[in-house]
């Protein structure tokens, strides 16, 4: 499915939005929510609404990583569109993509910076932007800190994703190879510990050297 807004795409303003911003219960879901048709877009900036959540393990050693839809080689952080039933609470949508894409459930927190896609949008003729920019963003994030609390066997997207738990430097090193830029600022913006050893990695394929892959990998 295209990221692209059309005529039907709902814009609105950002600094309006997120209002009742707190914990609420959370119900896991047999699916994955499908479609782009209620999705939200920052009608100044043109970019696609998107959370998601850095989840780190309880002593925040580790964060969680998940494999790409697309490319099951990248390693990228769980996240997805903010969509119009969710308009209030963005931590909504950040802890349902992080049970859909992941299968955890956990403690929200705190809310991270708002970083932006690096990515820039190819047409954007058709984005009612108030900003007269040539450089229109993909997807504007919106990241939560989560602590695991339940990592589960069966979650919706599991036949297309493989997860893995990753030290700040394994997870920048994938996130860096990805060309994820924006996640890594997210990650390096989170609590996880920093004072862990350096990755090693095969020079010629950029492949990570995991040393104990039975205790990352579920």
């Amino acid at each position: 499915m295209s990221l692209m807004p059309d005529k039907n795409s709902i814009y609105v303003d950002v600094d309006v939005c997120n209002s009742a911003d707190r914990a609420t219960e959370f119900e896991k879901t047999v699916e994955a929510r499908e479609g782009r048709k209620h999705q939200l877009f920052n009608k100044k900036t043109g970019a696609r609404l998107v959370a998601g959540c850095v989840v780190l393990n309880p002593d925040h050693s580790k964060v969680l990583m998940i494999s790409s839809a697309k490319h099951n080689d990248r390693w990228i952080l769980p996240k997805g569109g903010i969509e119009s039933d969710e308009i209030d609470s963005f931590r909504k949508t950040a802890s349902r993509e992080t049970w859909e894409e992941a299968g955890a459930v956990g403690k929200i927190l705190g809310k991270l910076p708002v970083v932006e896609d690096l990515r820039y949008r190819k047409d954007s003729k058709n984005i009612p932007t108030t900003i007269e920019s040539k450089k229109i963003p993909r997807s504007e994030f919106h990241f939560y800190e989560m602590e695991i609390q339940e990592l589960c066997d069966k979650w919706p997207e599991m036949e297309n994703r493989s997860r893995k738990w990753c030290t700040y430097q394994e997870a920048k090193h994938e996130l860096l190879k990805a060309k994820r830029y924006e996640l890594a600022e997210v990650l390096g913006e989170s609590r996880i510990r920093k004072d862990c050893t350096n990755v090693e990695y095969d020079e010629h394929s950029n492949v990570l050297l995991d040393k104990e892959p039975a205790k990352d990998t579920y």
